[in-house]
């Protein structure tokens, strides 16, 4: 069993033996009060990240360094942050293989990945479900198939976007390709930038295997697509990817062409903003031929901000919060569209009436499922409520009635990961939801939805 404080004092006796922090603590004393600046070690960049390099840089005072110094400090502090990231994923890929159990549990490991550990990683370390994936397979592909780069990042040689760059720019090649192109890198990466160490690597996979190199191109291709996401600052951005670049190269050089025609002296946007707008004008002309479609608008935005007595910002679903003058728009241009419509108490937040602007509604007990709760009330998940299944919280065949107060989304993935891993949840009297993992750990998220 872990004794805390008998490891304290072992660590006080190896350090007393070898003396190494109390002299160098006591010179950096002594120099300190003989100048006027902080004095760091000559060697401050030999030490290995661990321990004593935290106790060394614990007590340096950012304010007393010079400027030399300061970048010195801050290498070490970035050496110091790879080492402790690589000890994070290093438990990250041990978590992998832990099967489920309490605080008790026995030291064991599954021979082959546990399905859903990735719920586990994004609701202990409040990720989303994207970056929970992302984060876990990062560390399996350290752990199997580049140990060599976990080593550099665990040195402090390099950092996470490094080793990212490594890890994304061989994800194609085999195991041993991987490393035969690592072995030709992993002397210079840690003198790269970001840019240089991934072109680099795409040099080399080419070299490496110029045969896949070529089918790995038109496999990509097949895999373009359009994303979009919300911005921090309210506006949204569109990208494509996975495009041909010649295609794209084309496509640039016309939107540059016509945003220069457009770049007269009386007009007062950038050369940036005309091509952004040029950018939305293009796409916006094309016939997408959907006007057989009928829109389904999920917008909760309160009365006072849709007749413009308010600022409060509205939330579209899926999308999140948007300015009140968005709100306003998006409501005045959906004539011909489906409205489902919630009012809300602007004091508590709270529901306090919802409707329908079709005669063709869903079933009214799925209606005030959706309407109670806008999103998956998985901790953390942000699929709206309406592309979820209703989910009984105390399953139908354990006895859970079909009842309002037995019923809640869940999107499909959490839906399965309920039901598979499992994960047990709970329904609190106040209307929160408190899920049990299959590793011992409680979660709760609110049943209330955010202001």
């Amino acid at each position: 069993m872990f004794d805390h404080d008998s490891s304290i004092e072992l660590l006080a006796e190896e350090l007393d033996e070898d003396e190494k922090l109390y002299r160098l603590t006591a010179k950096l004393h002594r120099e300190w009060v003989e100048s006027d600046r902080q004095v760091v070690p000559n060697d401050l960049e030999s030490i290995a990240p661990g321990l004593f390099l935290v106790a060394i840089l614990f007590g340096i005072d950012r304010s007393a360094l010079n400027g030399h110094d300061a970048v010195r400090v801050m290498r070490s502090n970035a050496r110091l942050e790879a080492h402790y990231a690589a000890e994070k994923i290093g438990v990250m890929a041990e978590l992998a293989y832990c099967p489920p159990g309490g605080p008790r549990a026995d030291v064991v490991r599954d021979p082959v990945e546990v399905e859903f550990v990735s719920v586990e990683i994004a609701t202990a370390l409040k990720l989303t479900r994207r970056a929970a994936d992302s984060q876990l397979g990062f560390a399996l592909e350290l752990r199997h198939r580049l140990p060599a780069v976990w080593e550099l990042l665990h040195a402090g040689d390099i950092d996470i976007p490094r080793a990212r760059i490594i890890v994304d720019g061989t994800d194609d090649l085999g195991s041993d390709a991987s490393r035969r192109v690592v072995d030709r890198i992993v002397d210079r990466a840690p003198n790269l930038t970001t840019g240089q160490l991934a072109a680099r690597i795409r040099r080399l996979c080419v070299q490496t295997d110029p045969d896949g190199a070529k089918t790995r191109y038109q496999n990509a291709v097949e895999e373009r697509r359009i994303v979009s996401q919300a911005d921090v600052d309210g506006t949204a951005s569109l990208f494509g990817l996975k495009l041909a670049p010649d295609r794209v190269a084309g496509v640039t050089r016309r939107i540059n062409k016509i945003a220069r025609g457009l770049n007269r002296s009386s007009d007062p946007r950038t050369i940036d903003q005309i091509r952004a707008d040029v950018f939305l004008d293009l796409l916006s002309g094309v016939d997408l031929n959907v006007s057989g479609q009928r829109a389904v608008v999920d917008i909760v935005v309160d009365l006072e901000t849709l007749t413009g007595l308010s600022e409060t910002p509205g939330e579209i679903a899926g999308y999140g919060p948007v300015v009140a003058d968005i709100a306003r728009q998006v409501a005045q241009e959906q004539d011909n569209a489906e409205w489902r419509w919630t009012v809300v108490d602007p004091e508590t937040n709270q529901v306090i009436g919802n409707g329908i602007t079709t005669r063709r509604p869903c079933a009214a007990q799925k209606r005030r499922v959706q309407t109670r709760y806008r999103t998956c009330v998985f901790p953390g998940c942000r699929m709206p409520a309406t592309d979820c299944d209703i989910d009984h919280t105390l399953a139908y065949q354990d006895g859970g009635l079909t009842t309002d107060c037995n019923l809640a989304p869940l999107c499909r993935y959490h839906h399965r990961a309920k039901h598979q891993a499992p994960w047990k949840p709970l329904r609190l009297p106040s209307g929160d939801h408190q899920f049990t993992s299959p590793l011992g750990h409680i979660y709760t998220t609110s049943g209330i939805p955010p202001p």
